[in-house]
């Protein structure tokens, strides 16, 4: 019997779930613009362990969403994994994020997946995955015009998700495409069962040494004189 902590703060969402041995058991979550993962992503794992009537020694690892996404948020996500990783010496395990937003939808056969998440003005990250959930094209950072991933659609119709659909649909006009405004943001719930495949075939991360998946450098914007 296996519990694995699930968290996901790549974004605005702050997701927490539990899972016993691929079955998700309990899911704590928030969405709100300003909201403050530092402040409360250690609360909101308390209140699960509490709920299910857990103690942080009886995890047997932790599963932490990578990125791409928030520099912030995803350092609160990986040093909240890591410390709970060294104090109760279990392992770690990463998930990517743009992996984890995909979940969120079950494809038809001839689908191709392109999870995205917004970034700086016209551009997103993004990843290419076949229905098979197979990656294609790698996470990258892309500078959308009309004729990004034109290459795929010969292959498939085109399932855009994540906080980079609204802008995408704008610019991406092809006939054969799905836009899932619905599904912007990734959720601990869909780390599950990627968490369980890695965990099982010992796919960890030396918690030392982890960092977060950030793909860019972190910017400021230069103060104005």
């Amino acid at each position: 019997m296996s519990y694995l902590l699930h968290l996901e703060t790549a974004t605005t969402h702050c997701s927490v779930a539990l899972s016993q041995n691929g079955n998700l058991l309990h899911c704590i979550e928030n969405n709100e613009a300003d909201f403050r993962h530092s402040d409360h992503l250690h609360l909101f794992i308390e209140k699960l362990l509490s709920d299910t009537h857990l103690k942080a020694n009886q995890l047997d690892g932790v599963v932490v969403s990578m990125g791409p996404g928030s520099y912030t948020g995803l350092r609160v996500g990986v040093s909240t994994a890591k410390g709970l990783c060294f104090a109760n010496d279990i392992p770690l395990i990463a998930v990517n994020t743009l992996e984890v937003l995909a979940e969120a939808y079950d494809p038809l056969p001839n689908d191709i997946l392109i999870p995205m998440l917004d970034a700086r003005r016209m551009e997103v990250f993004a990843l290419v995955m076949n229905s098979k959930r197979e990656v294609i094209e790698p996470t990258h950072a892309e500078i959308l015009t009309s004729s990004s991933f034109q290459k795929f659609q010969d292959q498939g119709r085109l399932v855009f998700l994540g906080t980079g659909t609204e802008k995408s649909k704008q610019i991406l006009t092809g006939t054969n495409s799905l836009f899932l405004e619905e599904l912007q943001l990734p959720s601990s719930k869909n780390m599950v069962s990627m968490g369980t495949k890695k965990f099982e075939t010992q796919q960890f991360e030396d918690v030392a040494y982890f960092e977060p998946f950030y793909l860019k450098d972190f910017y400021t914007t230069a103060t104005k004189k």
